[in-house]
């Protein structure tokens, strides 16, 4: 059964890049709704333009790029994608019949994570949160925007309330981060550990001071 990974318009495309490789690499199956809104953004921070109809040729080309925007940084296999349009709410994870392991919300705007919240299901990526919400799976909300107002925070209460797991794309630095595309991996692996999906995308703590700065030291 595959992951269902939702990307909404917030800044943070770089995160959603990594969480999907992850997914990819580690043999789990991906469903792929992108918001409209996100396309914006995938534009604005890449240069690229996400079609339905040449979908696989422009996931291809985002999903090779590191953080730093640099091509061809990765090779991606993309045989376990599958596309659903974000306006398809016939779509087949529209229904809770439908099989899948649970949702990955990377990034999570606050305009997205107030229609989940409120149960709008305005288009088929808040459609698929409210039924993996219903259904009792595993819903993981990577939230991207500072400051919160006292409105998105009272909606991630509600998302938590409901069984979500609200997760703030906040990275960390014990892990030893060089580069940019680390602080990325790290915010990318919370959310897999979220799901419960096996990756190696950071420095993971062992109880030991100083191993962050001898990473960065040795590089």
């Amino acid at each position: 059964m595959p992951w269902i990974v939702g990307v909404s318009g917030a800044s943070g495309t770089p995160y959603a890049a990594a969480v999907l490789r992850a997914l990819l690499d580690a043999g789990e199956g991906v469903d792929l709704v992108v918001s409209r809104a996100s396309r914006l953004t995938l534009l604005d921070e890449t240069g690229i333009s996400f079609r339905d109809a040449h979908w696989r040729e422009d996931l291809g080309e985002w999903l090779a790029r590191g953080a730093d925007g640099k091509p061809g940084t990765y090779e991606v296999d993309l045989t376990g994608v599958r596309h659903w349009n974000a306006g398809d709410l016939a779509a087949g994870p529209s229904s809770g019949s439908y099989p899948c392991k649970g949702m990955l919300i990377v990034p999570a705007s606050t305009a997205c994570v107030a229609g989940v919240a409120l149960g709008l299901s305005k288009d088929l990526l808040q459609r698929v949160a409210s039924v993996t919400l219903k259904e009792g799976r595993k819903l993981v909300v990577a939230v991207r925007e500072t400051p919160l107002n006292g409105q998105t925070l009272r909606h991630l209460v509600a998302l938590d309330d409901a069984g979500a797991t609200v997760l703030p794309a906040s990275p960390g630095f014990y892990a030893g981060a060089t580069h940019i595309q680390d602080l990325v991996d790290f915010v990318a692996g919370r959310v897999l550990d979220a799901a419960g999906v096996r990756h190696s995308l950071y420095r993971r703590w062992k109880g030991e001071l100083g191993g962050g700065g001898g990473a960065a030291g040795s590089s």
